[in-house]
């Protein structure tokens, strides 16, 4: 065997020492494509792989921001939907009131026509009515998510005479016909502020209505947290951390409420919507939003008086409320199934 050189050895020594200081530190492992995701970043990845869930947020994000630059938009398109177009020009309507031109009567001027009778501007009423309702749906849903998780969740983890009391009030309130409750309450609580000779402010009736969806709407949600809390206060993490002296606030906020945010988030997203049409109902059978405030339900009121000469003018706030309902419930779903995976169907 050849011995080798002085030289060809130290040469053999400086890449060994070369070799091992590239090596990886053991305290610093390599990364790997399997590194550890959170379960919010799980459900990101799943989301964005659902095309229907990326769709439909996309449209309903559209329909916020539309709803934001309201005045923006009209400022765009030069018109106001206050102002009786109509009334002031004679030749955008006919001798019968119905606007003159096809889609009643919509051109450069009135991107989506005229109302009939009036004359005022239909794209500009639209998104300021959809200002409206989304205003008057976001707040309920927000008030009413607060409150039944606040309720569900307290019943839910005291249990006893509390729970027997909240779960009576709610099944009481889940019996009621919500729609027929909300017809009857409406001007009952407008008429403790308002006399009945007197004219509403539109403030006024906004803070009703959302007074009225969300005392009727909160049982829902807090009956869904409260039958969760009943199966977790008696698991091992919640007992651990009654063992080791934590408050029952802390347990509620550090235990409980980070494994409720999947239930809350879904039924946030399937209850705007519904807010949605309830406030366009109430406006539509005249217990709501009064003309001339804009808002999707005045718009079908007036349009099912005329739509017998004119469709479009039902027919565009119409398709407008299907499309932003259908948008949200889809968003919903999809929020569910990326949250949840074994729920997908």
């Amino acid at each position: 065997m050849t011995t080798p050189t002085p030289a060809a050895s130290a040469a053999i020594d400086e890449a060994a020492i070369e070799t091992e200081l590239s090596a990886p530190s053991p305290s610093t492992p390599p990364k790997t494509g399997g590194e550890s995701r959170s379960p919010g970043r799980l459900a990101w990845r799943r989301f964005k792989r659902d095309r229907t869930g990326i769709v439909s947020g996309v449209v309903v994000v559209l329909f916020f921001v539309v709803a934001l630059a309201a005045p923006l938009f009209a400022k765009l398109s030069g018109k106001n939907p206050y102002t009786t177009y109509g009334q002031d020009d004679p030749t955008l309507l006919n001798e019968f009131s119905n606007p003159i031109g096809a889609f009643g009567g919509a051109n450069g001027d009135f991107w989506l026509g005229i109302e009939p009778g009036l004359g005022r501007d239909v794209f500009t009423f639209l998104i300021y009515g959809m200002r409206t309702s989304l205003l008057i749906a976001a707040a309920a849903t927000l008030l009413t998510t607060l409150i039944g998780v606040a309720v569900g969740i307290t019943a839910g983890y005291l249990g006893g005479k509390t729970d027997y009391l909240v779960g009576r009030i709610i099944d009481i309130l889940l019996a009621f016909p919500s729609t027929l409750f909300f017809i009857a309450f409406t001007p009952v609580l407008l008429s403790l502020f308002v006399a009945p000779d007197d004219k509403t402010p539109t403030w006024l009736i906004t803070i009703c209505l959302i007074a009225v969806l969300t005392a009727f709407g909160w049982a829902t949600i807090a009956r869904l947290l409260r039958g969760q809390v009943v199966a977790m206060r008696e698991r091992e993490f919640v007992e651990a951390a009654r063992v080791t002296g934590m408050s029952s606030r802390r347990i509620i906020f550090k235990e409980l409420l980070p494994n409720l945010w999947t239930p809350i988030l879904i039924q946030a997203t399937l209850g705007l919507p519904a807010f949605v049409t309830a406030e366009a109902g109430l406006a539509f059978l005249g217990v709501g939003i009064q003309d001339p405030t804009p808002d999707w339900g005045v718009m079908l009121q007036r349009g099912a008086a005329v739509y017998q000469n004119d469709i479009s003018y039902m027919l565009v706030p119409g398709l407008t409320m299907v499309i932003f309902v259908l948008a949200f419930n889809l968003l919903g779903d999809s929020v569910r199934d990326a949250l949840d995976p074994k729920s997908k169907r």
